[in-house]
Parts: C-alpha cells; sequence; structure tokens
C-alpha cells in the first residue's frame, strides 16, 4: 500500500513539474513581449521636444507641451505648425496672440536645454529629446 502511495505521489509531483514549466513560456514570451512594447514606446518618447511658452524669464508658464518632431526639423515649421505664430524677419513676435506691448522693451528669446541659441528660430535643426522654452522677456 505504501508502495501504491509512493508511486502515485510521484506520479503527481511530475505532472505538477510538467504543469509548472508549460505554463511559464507564455508568461515569458508576454514578458519579452512587454518589453518590446516598452522599447518601442521609449523609440516613440525619444521623437518628440518640449516646448515651454513662459512670460519674464519664466515667471508665467502659459504652455508646456510635448510634440512629436523628425530629426532635422526646423523650429520655425514646428512652431507654426502648432502655435499661432506672427514672424517678421525670421524673428517670432507673437505667439498665441502674446506679443510685447508696443513701445515695451521685450521680445520672444529661445533656450535649447537652458542654453541661449546662437541661431534664429528659422535656421535651427531640432533634435529629439530637446527641451525649447520661449519666453518673452525684457532685453
Amino acid at each position: 500500500m505504501k508502495r501504491f502511495f509512493m508511486q502515485f505521489f510521484t506520479l503527481l509531483l511530475v505532472v505538477g513539474i510538467v504543469t509548472g514549466c508549460g505554463s511559464d513560456t507564455p508568461k515569458q514570451e508576454e514578458s519579452s513581449n512587454n518589453t518590446n512594447q516598452n522599447s518601442s514606446n521609449s523609440a516613440e518618447v525619444e521623437e518628440a521636444i518640449t516646448i515651454v511658452i513662459s512670460t519674464d524669464e519664466g515667471e508665467e508658464v502659459i504652455s508646456n507641451e510635448s510634440i512629436a518632431i523628425e530629426e532635422g526639423d526646423i523650429l520655425m515649421d514646428v512652431m507654426k505648425e502648432n502655435y499661432d505664430i506672427e514672424e517678421e524677419g525670421g524673428f517670432i513676435h507673437s505667439i498665441d496672440g502674446i506679443a510685447p506691448e508696443e513701445g515695451e522693451e521685450k521680445a520672444w528669446m529661445y533656450f535649447v536645454n537652458d542654453e541661449m541659441a546662437s541661431v534664429g528660430a528659422d535656421e535651427y535643426e531640432l533634435t529629439p529629446g530637446e527641451e525649447i522654452n520661449f519666453d518673452l522677456q525684457a532685453w
């Protein structure tokens, strides 16, 4: 009788191990699929820039948006596609109706990753992941 219970217990143990190993395979594939999905989502996020619109050296933030781009896009073109822009001679004068008052010594300045840009927005080529800050400030 003891022998019968030992064989029965051994059989249950083998069935349990085989069943357990069989169910791990889909979980590993699912985990692998989630990793692939996360990688593709990361790639999508990397293909964007952040544009912050503010006034008075960041005192008031008007807008903070993530915008999809392709490497090499020109900043002025992206701004025109996503905001109501008025420009004069390649310089942005108004963003979404916000402009300096007549006679006010303010202008839209822009910064890339917290550093003042060295070229106009109509010449600046964007790189995914950058943060662009347009700030209406005194000059």
